[in-house]
């Protein structure tokens, strides 16, 4: 009978012990499933985190772009109205100095064949023989 004792302690106390490990292992597997989850709902966070960010830095490339684009576009209009404007300018400058040395050239020719005209008239008198006496 002691055989008998011992055997039954023998199974109780594995028994006992198989049903201790049973509970450390339950509260493990509740502790890591806790522990997913929170690691889930992080990710979770992050990811929607990442995703409004990454709308907000693409709707901020966007308005810089567009931004350039608009600048640019300002910058090539004015660039092309200073060129005319100095065109233009640089035209009626030249033709405006074209027109006054025109003028002036003309006014010089006009003195010089009044100049030539007048000298004409007297080296005209002057080339004139005097009438020789007659013998």
């Amino acid at each position: 009978m002691k055989i008998a004792s011992l055997i039954t302690v023998l199974v109780a106390t594995v028994a006992l012990t198989a049903f201790c490990q049973e509970g450390v292992i339950q509260d493990v597997k509740h502790g890591a499933k806790q522990a997913g989850e929170t690691i889930k709902d992080g990710l979770e966070t992050a990811g929607a985190t990442a995703k409004e960010t990454a709308k907000t830095v693409g709707k901020k490339t966007k308005e810089t772009a567009d931004t350039v684009v608009e600048k640019t576009k300002e910058t090539g209009e004015t660039v092309a109205r200073k060129t005319r404007q100095t065109v233009n300018g640089t035209d009626e400058r030249a033709s405006e100095t074209t027109h006054k040395a025109h003028h002036e050239s003309r006014k010089s020719a006009s003195r010089a064949k009044v100049k030539n005209t007048e000298e004409q008239t007297t080296d005209t008198g002057l080339e004139t023989p005097a009438p020789s006496p007659t013998p």
